[in-house]
């Protein structure tokens, strides 16, 4: 048994950030993480062999760029822990059903050119959703990388903004109106359908909205940023920020249960026993639905557990991982294109189907949305000379066509043979001959890998307008504070939700600094 002044429970980006903060404030901290190396779903590891360094879950790092934590490099992450990003250009690449191909570019003129080959007035409608989103980014930026309650919410915020009552009604849209009453030809209805959907939550969610323009806007001003060396790199940043702290960091733990005196929660114990206790507080990444299950039912009052018992897990993923000898170069007019963001990108009646029908527990036969990421294209040092990494990403059901999660094991190779074929039809040159590895991750998959993914859904939980805000992870209980004196949670259950944002991890740091008397910009 060891005493430290806090324990965290979980070594994901958020709770490695939260820690941070902490040990930056002069706190001892202890991070405890199931797995045989911290990151959960920031992790870049070798699951193709030696020198094929490949993200198993996140790769872009778009939204985290606005992070103050990266934004005014807080910590010292890129300045003197060696974290650095590139942003790829084109910023992605897509092929529709007809075979038409698209490229969207850094460049905005650019890419209206593009937008202009289907229609001119969708080349306008595009350039005015990017310009018109930079009248409120600043906004949805305070809300998101804030505390629920530490500030004025995004409703307070709207109304006193020039045009918020048009922002007050498409952040209650779906992505679907949106992209419906903006975009006229199939192909860009199509193309924002494809990268409104990146985040995993359904087209026709309400609140989905505001992503058709948060998404692409942020692309369209960054690209989809990757840390040079893999995700892994911020975690690797984080830990030796961390280490240098004097913050112990143990993997192979598994917390299995929350240790309580009283009403309060002092410690944790892990699957083979040990106790970790804290003097100021517990920090858990925990997985809600799971931490619900390491205390006594009463610990956590009738409140908490329905609104935990009705958070909905979100979309999961199915994804195949390649080593090979070339990248995916799609067909275009100017010739062969690769891109590190790129994909197909069915029209979007198909594409609203298919994430209702993963999100409604129907296993989808034929997904038509699909996402491959080309790292290497940018970032050599990711594989053996001469090699690439791709990673081909879609949705589907945790229940694996009806005969429950296991079957994944029985299906899942000739599920991604599909795929593959269905890519082939636009890709051909994505060959057997080119991959010299693979290796198939079904939703159960991503369960086992990281037990926080519940029903292999990378996300936390869906982040559409029900379970967010003060509604996530339980109504009431947004603030990072659990129902159990001591005790705090982050990491995507929390607001604003899951991707590599870092906000959850700062977030819960404001409070618990603020619980302690102090402030963030006090540490800092």
């Amino acid at each position: 048994m060891a005493d430290y002044d806090f324990v965290v429970a979980g070594a994901g980006h958020n709770s490695l950030i939260t820690a941070a903060y902490l040990a930056k404030a002069g706190y001892s901290c202890v991070v405890l993480d199931a797995r045989e190396i911290p990151g959960g779903g920031a992790s870049t590891e070798e699951i193709l062999g030696p020198g094929y360094w490949v993200d198993t879950c996140s790769t872009g790092h778009t939204l985290i760029q606005v992070n103050p934590l990266i934004r005014n490099d807080e910590l010292g992450l890129v300045s003197k822990y060696g974290l650095s990003y590139v942003d790829p250009d084109p910023v992605a690449q897509v092929v529709f059903p007809d075979g038409e191909p698209f490229t969207m570019w850094l460049d905005l003129d650019r890419t209206c050119q593009e937008i202009a080959r289907f229609s001119e007035k969708d080349a306008e409608a595009y350039r005015r959703l990017v310009t018109e989103y930079d009248e409120v980014k600043t906004l949805i930026g305070q809300v998101r990388f804030r505390p629920v309650g530490f500030g004025k919410s995004a409703e307070e915020l709207l109304a006193a903004h020039p045009r918020g009552e048009v922002w007050q009604r498409r952040s209650m849209l779906t992505a679907r109106d949106i992209i419906l009453r903006e975009f006229e030809s199939p192909h860009m209805r199509a193309f924002m359908g494809w990268i409104s959907l990146q985040t995993a939550v359904p087209l026709d969610a309400p609140g989905s909205g505001i992503l058709a323009y948060s998404i692409v806007s942020a692309r369209q001003a960054r690209s989809w940023s990757l840390p040079v060396g893999g995700s892994g790199k911020l975690i690797d940043a984080l830990v030796g920020y961390l280490e240098d702290a004097g913050a112990t960091i143990l993997c192979n733990r598994m917390v299995s249960e929350l240790i309580l005196e009283g009403d309060r929660c002092v410690g944790v114990r892990t699957s083979e026993g040990e106790e970790f206790r804290a003097t100021k507080g517990v920090v858990s990444t925990i997985h809600v639905k799971k931490l619900l299950e390491m205390a006594p039912a009463e610990a956590w009052g009738e409140g908490f557990t329905y609104g935990v018992e009705t958070f909905h897990p979100g979309t999961p993923f199915f994804a195949g991982y390649f080593a090979t000898t070339a990248p995916p170069v799609f067909p275009t007019p100017d010739g062969g294109r690769s891109a590190v963001s790129a994909g197909l990108a069915p029209w979007i009646e198909d594409a609203v189907q298919h994430g209702r029908d993963v999100y409604d527990g129907k296993f989808v036969k034929n997904p038509g949305w699909l996402l491959a990421a080309t790292p290497t294209l940018v970032d050599r040092g990711r594989a053996p000379e001469g090699s690439h990494t791709v990673k081909l990403v879609t949705f589907n059901t945790y229940d694996a066509d009806g005969r429950g999660p296991e079957h994944w094991d029985e299906i899942k190779e000739a599920e991604m043979d599909k795929l593959l074929d269905h890519f082939r039809k636009f890709v051909p040159t994505f060959t057997d001959d080119i991959i010299t590895a693979r290796l198939v991750k079904s939703p159960l998959d991503f369960e086992r890998m990281n037990p926080h993914m519940v029903g292999g859904t990378p996300h936390g939980g869906d982040r559409g307008l029900i379970f967010s805000g003060t509604q996530r992870p339980a109504p009431g209980w947004a603030q990072h504070r659990m129902p159990i004196a001591g005790l705090y949670q982050t990491g995507g259950t929390t607001h604003p939700g899951g991707s590599i944002t870092g906000a959850p991890g700062r977030n819960a740091a404001m409070v618990i600094l603020h619980d302690l008397g102090t402030a963030i910009e006090e540490v800092l």
